[in-house]
């Protein structure tokens, strides 16, 4: 088995409310330069969005994010928003039009892309402050759907 491990490999119907499971090490840098990696993360939880520019479900669901946002990061809550297979340019110019509060990431940045293997967008992934993975989710459900998944971390009340 590869270092991705059996988890990553598992599709996508596997991960369920209360999944649990550990995460293979990751690492990445925000479009502004920020390190981070799999350790660093640990102590809150990490919502991680994969998205595109062309992705009109990605663009549907941006408020609902803005909104968990205020909720709840920078204190309680990361946020990272992993834009997958598009340029710096590209994502650039769609984030000067619309801005994003999510600390935004490109593929050729991270391994996250590697590890999670997304087919279609938007998928989030919740990882508890543990760094074990809590929840994923396939596919927009805006904001309830996202406050939900925060249920498994102890954020919200339903």
């Amino acid at each position: 088995m590869d270092r991705r491990g059996f988890l990553w490999t598992l599709p996508s119907s596997a991960f369920a409310f209360g999944a649990h499971q550990p995460v293979p090490p990751f690492t990445g840098r925000t479009i502004t330069g920020e390190k981070f990696d799999s350790a660093s993360l640990k102590g809150k939880p990490v919502l991680i969005q994969f998205w595109t520019t062309w992705c009109g479900y990605c663009r549907r669901e941006q408020p609902a994010l803005e909104t968990i946002y205020k909720q709840y990061a920078p204190g309680k809550l990361t946020m990272l928003a992993v834009n997958v297979n598009e340029s710096r340019a590209k994502v650039e110019e769609f984030l000067s039009k619309s801005p994003r509060s999510p600390k935004v990431v490109l593929t050729q940045d991270t391994d996250l892309v590697r590890l999670v293997d997304p087919k279609g967008f938007p998928v989030y992934i919740l990882l508890g402050k543990d760094g074990f993975l809590e929840h994923r989710q396939d596919g927009a459900g805006g904001t309830l759907a996202l406050r939900q998944m925060l249920l498994e971390v102890g954020l919200g009340d339903g």
